[in-house]
């Protein structure tokens, strides 16, 4: 049986970061809809169910935080990763319940990782969520994961 689509909403201002994240995301058969910013996120969210969020943090109109709050608080259970240039995140993104945090510039091994992994535990840890706790805040990549392996080989050029 071929495991359904998994639905990724992914929020950047940055047209060409959109574009990568939406290519490398499709590529990796999930349904992505990118928007440019938390205002977008809502009218979008009505009529299209999530399974995880790709957040970036630095925005205009309504920056990440805002849209963060306003999400978890409309979806306490919805997986959404933080994505931002700025170090020094990890204690906010982990007080306030975020699933995962990663900085730029994106490690995409990385990235597909935590996807996969908050994708396959989400059910498992609801718990955790509705008690604020993050689900993976700290995302490695297994060292014998051999989708991972190939997928770095790829994205390298080897």
């Amino acid at each position: 049986m071929i495991p359904a689509r998994r639905n990724i909403l992914l929020i950047d201002d940055d047209p060409a970061i959109r574009q990568i994240l939406l290519h490398i995301l499709e590529e990796e058969n999930y349904f992505v809809l990118a928007v440019a910013n938390g205002v977008e996120v809502f009218t979008t969210a009505e009529t299209t169910k999530f399974d995880l969020v790709l957040l970036d943090m630095n925005m205009p109109v309504k920056d990440g935080w805002e849209t963060f709050e306003q999400l978890s608080s409309k979806n306490p259970l919805l997986p959404i990763i933080l994505i931002t240039a700025y170090p020094h995140l990890f204690s906010s993104a982990l007080a306030s319940g975020a699933s995962a945090l990663l900085e730029k510039p994106l490690d995409f091994v990385q990235l597909f990782y935590t996807i996969r992994n908050l994708l396959e535990t989400n059910g498992r840890r609801v718990p955790d969520k509705l008690h604020g706790a993050a689900f993976d805040i700290s995302s490695q990549p297994a060292e014998n994961d051999r989708q991972t392996a190939k997928r770095r080989n790829q994205i390298e050029g080897r």
